[in-house]
């Protein structure tokens, strides 16, 4: 409850300039900062077990198993961190994982930063060039948010928000 309670100017500062990545910076810093990637990676797997039924959509993985069984590359694209999705996307089988990256120190505790640019917008099309080079190409790209168009425009067939199915 503290945590929140010391995230409420960020979140009055985001109803102004509704900078996301700010935002999550500071809820990043206040929950993980300290905390080590070991702890982070075994809570990340804990929670993915306990809740991926709840939380993935059906239809959502009926179209990702039928790009698979096409033979399709299968990239996971995401804001969150990277260190928190990583279960997920292994239970999921996804070949890439491209996320946003946490800061560690030396001693393998999370600096309460990010280790790169919040994977959002732009920065999801950027990240997917760093991995598949410049030319590459999307069959097919799936998203949500405002943070995912950019990456939309580079499919050939897009979905926005087309799941909808509860688990």
């Amino acid at each position: 409850m503290r945590g929140l309670a010391r995230l409420v100017w960020p979140a009055i500062r985001f109803l102004l300039d509704r900078d996301r990545a700010r935002l999550k910076a500071a809820a990043v810093n206040e929950f993980l900062s300290g905390v080590s990637r070991e702890q982070l990676e075994e809570e990340a797997r804990a929670f993915a077990g306990a809740w991926s039924d709840a939380l993935l959509r059906p239809d959502a993985l009926a179209c990702w198993n039928a790009w698979r069984a096409r033979g399709a590359r299968i990239v996971i694209v995401t804001a969150s961190p990277d260190i928190v999705v990583a279960p997920f996307a292994e239970a999921l089988g996804a070949e890439h994982l491209i996320g946003t990256p946490l800061a560690f120190d030396a001693s393998g505790r999370s600096t309460g930063a990010f280790g790169g640019a919040n994977c959002r917008g732009a920065e999801k099309v950027a990240r997917l060039a760093q991995v598949f080079g410049e030319d590459f190409e999307l069959a097919a790209a799936y998203g949500d948010t405002r943070g995912d168009r950019e990456m939309l425009a580079r499919a050939r067939e897009r979905g926005y928000k087309v799941f909808r199915l509860k688990p």
